[in-house]
């Protein structure tokens, strides 16, 4: 029976695996978060990695507050490179498989196509920087696969559709930024394709390639076009206003362009991906 560590349970993709775990048998599945296990501490990490001896593990821990890293460079390198290298260490020279999740905020938005995995990553932000090196510290482990994704979402935890959607019942209008372009994910998604590439692996119907992988939803918006939507299919009738990035003072500078080519974990792992629309309309179903 394969057993697969999750850390970072509590947060959105966690909560996700947890509720799709329910789907798969005869995996055993460990589920932690901070409470259960601190990935920052190294000792703590190694102790219950070679106690649990997980086949797999799926990192979903970070530090997400992108403005807040601006404050708190130091916590957001622990949480999201210090504690990846941790892990990394703790399997170095095994077979477990290890899964790493990764964002759009390497890249410094300048470009004007989809980002592959190859393109050179340059982060505008503390948050962007960490991330990238925790890319790096999982890649430090021969059998480390790290997906990166974008304007992630769900039913659970705090997120922009939740945001939108409680602004829009409690104002007439609201005002969203249409100078910045990527893809809206649903978290369900995503634990989804997670899910399809360790059971895929691990029933050999595909070979574990190690290395970096895009996933997002199919589709390109803007945050306007993204909220727009939200609204609409809320059945909420606030109205939404376009505004530019320099209107919206923030202490973090968000990619103009981080639309990702999702074409190489398509192709390796079979992966059938839903437009953004149509994955918004189902997780809005499960909010109202």
């Amino acid at each position: 029976m394969a057993v697969i560590l999750i850390t970072g349970a509590n947060g959105q993709l966690g909560s996700e695996l947890r509720n799709i775990s329910k789907s798969y048998y005869g995996y055993d599945f460990i589920f932690t978060d901070i409470g259960e296990l601190d990935i920052t501490d190294k000792i703590k990490t190694a102790d219950f990695i070679k106690k649990n001896n997980p086949d797999w593990i799926v990192n979903c821990a970070a530090y997400n507050a992108v403005d807040k890293a601006e404050s708190e460079p130091g916590k957001a390198m622990s949480i999201n490179s210090t504690a990846v290298r941790n892990i990394s260490e703790s399997i170095k020279g095994s077979d477990c498989r290890f899964i790493h999740i990764s964002t759009d905020y390497v890249f410094s938005g300048n470009a004007n196509i989809p980002y592959n995995e190859d393109a050179v990553p340059d982060p505008l932000t503390s948050y962007g920087r960490s991330k990238l090196e925790g890319e790096k510290a999982a890649l430090l482990h021969n059998h480390s696969m790290v997906i990166r994704t974008s304007w992630l979402y769900s039913s659970y935890g705090a997120n922009f559709v939740k945001t939108i959607m409680s602004k829009a019942k409690q104002n007439d209008s609201l005002s969203v930024v249409f100078d910045q372009t990527g893809t809206p994910t649903w978290a369900a998604d995503l634990a989804a394709a997670v899910m399809n590439v360790i059971s895929s692996v691990i029933r050999n119907q595909v070979a574990f390639t190690a290395g970096i992988y895009h996933y997002t939803n199919e589709g390109v918006c803007s945050w306007y076009d993204f909220a727009a939507a939200i609204v609409e299919e809320a059945g909420l009738t606030c109205k939404v206003n376009p505004i530019l990035s320099a209107e919206y003072k923030s202490a973090a500078k968000r990619p103009f362009y981080s639309v990702l080519d999702k074409s190489k974990i398509k192709e390796y792992y079979n992966l059938e991906i839903p437009h953004w629309k149509e994955s918004l309309k189902r997780c809005i179903n499960q909010l109202i």
